[in-house]
């Protein structure tokens, strides 16, 4: 079963991924985007839920992942680590940004073992800044031992995968960038000539808006 290809055209279904040229997205961080992604309106679909649950599933069962516990990053990576967990029957915690100011002061929420093996859950990842905050606070503050990030969907941003290794840590996600940008073509979103544009952004994404 093609995962990708049938994740990505739910996404577009459901409008939690858009792709356009005109008017572009700004992202929090200010760069200027053709796409925009926001998985969190996957929850209210069904189908289509159950559709990326099953498609982690057989991620893990084709690279070997294994662990102990899932973790998922505060707020939106949380419902998708719940959905996992539940379904293949492992733990669940979840990671803040930041540690709590009160209470514990912590930034892992939930019970890890030290020294266990945990997956972390991201619903996106762009830059990977979020995952490596998350992957510190499992390592730093319950010593677990992490080896493998998973995501919906990857913009695959130049010098993400080097991040990624840097720490240590592989990734993998179930749609890239590819196969949206290809999803919105077919749909007619976009024009073949678009297609190509959109596609350079992963290049220079600070940048690619001033090309146009």
């Amino acid at each position: 079963m093609n995962y990708a290809k049938m994740v990505a055209s739910g996404l577009l279904e459901r409008g939690a991924v858009k792709v356009q040229v005109d008017p572009l997205f700004t992202w929090a961080s200010g760069i200027k985007s053709p796409v925009y992604c926001d998985n969190r309106k996957m929850i209210g679909f069904v189908e289509e839920r159950k559709l990326i649950v099953e498609g982690f599933k057989d991620l893990i069962a084709r690279k070997n992942l294994e662990f102990d516990v899932i973790a998922g990053t505060a707020t939106a990576g949380i419902p998708w680590a719940a959905f996992l967990a539940y379904e293949v029957g492992a733990p669940m915690v979840y990671v803040r940004p930041e540690k709590k100011l009160h209470g514990a002061g912590r930034q892992v929420e939930g019970f890890v073992e030290e020294g266990s093996r945990v997956l972390l859950v991201e619903d996106l990842v762009s830059t990977g800044g979020s995952s490596l905050k998350a992957l510190e606070a499992l390592r730093g503050e319950v010593k677990a031992v992490v080896d493998d990030v998973v995501a919906i969907v990857s913009w695959g941003l130049d010098g993400t995968a080097e991040r990624f290794s840097e720490a240590g840590v592989k990734f993998d996600h179930l749609v890239g960038f590819d196969d949206l940008i290809d999803g919105a073509l077919e749909r007619g979103d976009i024009t073949s000539a678009d297609r190509e544009a959109v596609l350079k952004f992963r290049e220079s994404p600070r940048t690619w808006a001033d090309s146009l």
